[in-house]
């Protein structure tokens, strides 16, 4: 019987995940799961055919020159790959998938879950009952902004922005976007398509950022796009937090021209963004877009599809390079 492939799994993935990879490969896990350094990307690739990264997992330029041939497929454990330089890994031919598909869902809801939040002063609100400073009401008390019936502006729609526009026609909201390309008819659904995005910005009441993170996006969300927005607008980012200026982001919350902001990602991660911790019209949480049992098998079982694909002599269905 021929040996079988070997291949690292630098984090801890979800059980199932991790019990379907012990069957069908020689598996090395990071127990510890702490993030794979460059130099441990690079020592380990002389040792697996194949490996399951997550975005904690940089593969840089640098990092490719160094890669061992013996390293064959790079099978991401995420939809996004900006952490992987995919021009300097196709120069070497290593095949590069991500997973796409499988947890649009699960970053949607946390989109609502945030836009929401930072609407009705979540943040505030817990703050209050938690301490026990609950002890008085008026009707002018944490009143905040209503979701039913106002403009969502959503930048960015494939497969997560499409699922926020339906969890939001829920709500009532007029749907708008701005994307690369307009959408077929029974995909934007009723949504109004703007090939101009400063005319999104200017009717959003809200503005969720559902785009990938390129040098065309970098800081897309800068001071000039902020003041464009209506004053009162809610910003919110599951996307990457590299879309936005967050200098930026922060003035227009200190002046009020933003009302709030609902945020799943930051420039520096892990960590966020200290600057931002004083202001309670700000609702962060660390990045757990795709945080969800189902979500997480879903995501291994896509990676581990596409090395069984690739092992089998088959082109991945996910391959990206």
């Amino acid at each position: 019987m021929p040996d079988r492939p070997v291949i690292w799994i630098p984090r801890r993935l979800s059980d199932a995940t991790l019990e379907r990879a012990r069957r069908d490969y020689d598996v090395i896990l990071n127990e510890n799961d702490t993030p794979g350094s460059a130099d441990e990307i690079v020592a380990m690739s002389a040792k697996v055919d194949g490996m399951i990264p997550c975005h904690s997992e940089h593969f840089s330029a640098d990092v490719v020159a160094r890669l061992d041939p013996r390293l064959r497929i790079v099978a991401n454990h995420s939809v996004g790959v900006d952490h992987c330089d995919l021009a300097a890994l196709r120069k070497t031919g290593i095949v590069v998938t991500n997973t796409p598909d499988v947890l649009s869902d699960a970053t949607a809801e946390i989109a609502m879950l945030l836009m929401l939040g930072a609407a009705r002063h979540a943040v505030r609100g817990d703050r209050i009952v938690r301490q026990g400073q609950w002890d008085s009401w008026s009707p002018s008390f944490m009143v905040g902004k209503q979701v039913t019936g106002a403009r969502l502006g959503i930048v960015g729609m494939g497969r997560v922005g499409r699922a926020f526009a339906a969890k939001a026609r829920g709500f009532d909201m007029e749907i708008h976007y701005h994307n690369r390309s307009r959408l077929r008819p029974e995909d934007e659904a009723g949504a109004v398509f703007h090939e101009d995005v400063d005319s999104l910005l200017e009717i959003s009441d809200f503005l969720s950022l559902h785009c990938p993170a390129t040098p065309e996006t970098r800081q897309f969300l800068n001071a000039d796009r902020i003041a464009r927005l209506p004053r009162g607008a809610v910003v919110v980012n599951t996307a990457r937090g590299a879309l936005v200026d967050e200098p930026a982001l922060l003035a227009g919350i200190e002046s009020g021209h933003l009302a709030a902001a609902g945020l799943d990602c930051f420039a520096v991660e892990p960590g966020g963004n200290p600057a931002f911790a004083s202001h309670e019209n700000i609702f962060m949480l660390p990045h757990i877009g795709s945080a969800t049992r189902t979500t997480r098998d879903a995501m291994g079982f896509r990676a581990l599809d596409n090395l069984d694909a690739f092992f089998a002599g088959k082109d991945p269905h996910d391959r990206l390079v």
